[in-house]
């Protein structure tokens, strides 16, 4: 493979949409990466972190959606082993902004990101037994558990949160409403990949086609946008700061 190959990458079929979609993930996820570090030097020291780690997820998921486009161009199918390496390493990360802004629940939202997203792996691949329903299973309760941990269940009316939503809700400044919108992404956007897990692995085939459609969107969505709300709230107490 020659120098320019390398560079651009294989090239996408005309009409597939998958693989553009794909694309625009890597674009866009480098364009996020370069408007949060540009942001670095403008907000309060207090969220200097919470800009490093936005741009950290958006800049891991460019190099890893680069290559996914790759894979899925050259026809060697679903990029199933590069994404979970992308979410086991940037899912962790969205949680870090939590306590980054909270202070607290790093530890245990870390832990259950992690069982997450390696259970949802061993479902996928089936490189243990139990199968996808056992595994998706566990996954799922993680999933739930996080949910419970940062108060997203109370965006629905039910009265249950862990420390950090607490932490959150009494937060100062524009803090809990950028939590409540945090919170959003956790119960929805969030959602997505369970539920792309569980219509396409237990209930009875796999659409390859429309999961990673689904699955882009939910981290385009997830990644860029979470990072956004982040940038906002920041942005917004370092001029209440500054009068």
């Amino acid at each position: 493979m020659n120098t320019l190959n390398f560079i651009l990458g294989a090239s996408l079929a005309p009409g597939d949409f998958v693989g553009f979609t794909f694309f625009i993930g890597s674009v866009s996820m480098l364009a996020a990466t370069v408007f949060f570090l540009a942001q670095f030097g403008r907000v309060n020291e207090k969220y200097k972190d919470s800009m490093l780690v936005a741009a950290l997820i958006t800049g891991i998921a460019a190099v890893h959606y680069y290559y996914m486009r790759d894979q899925w161009a050259e026809g060697l199918g679903s990029p199933t082993e590069l994404r979970y390496i992308d979410w086991i390493l940037t899912v962790p990360l969205m949680v870090v902004e939590f306590a980054l802004l909270t202070g607290v629940g790093m530890g245990s939202l870390f832990v259950a990101s992690v069982v997450m997203l390696v259970a949802g792996y061993i479902g996928e691949s089936e490189l243990v037994a139990g199968g996808p329903a056992l595994w998706g299973g566990i996954s799922g309760a993680a999933y739930f558990w996080m949910a419970y941990e940062v108060g997203a269940l109370t965006r629905i009316k039910l009265p249950y949160q862990g420390a950090v939503g607490e932490a959150l809700a009494n937060a100062k400044g524009k803090i809990p409403a950028a939590g409540a919108m945090l919170q959003w992404f956790v119960l929805v956007g969030w959602s997505i990949y369970p539920l792309g897990y569980l219509l396409g692995y237990l209930a009875g085939g796999v659409d390859v086609n429309a999961l990673n459609i689904i699955y882009n969107l939910a981290d385009f969505i997830n990644k860029i946008a979470f990072g956004l709300v982040i940038w906002a709230a920041a942005m917004q107490n370092t001029r209440l700061a500054s009068r």
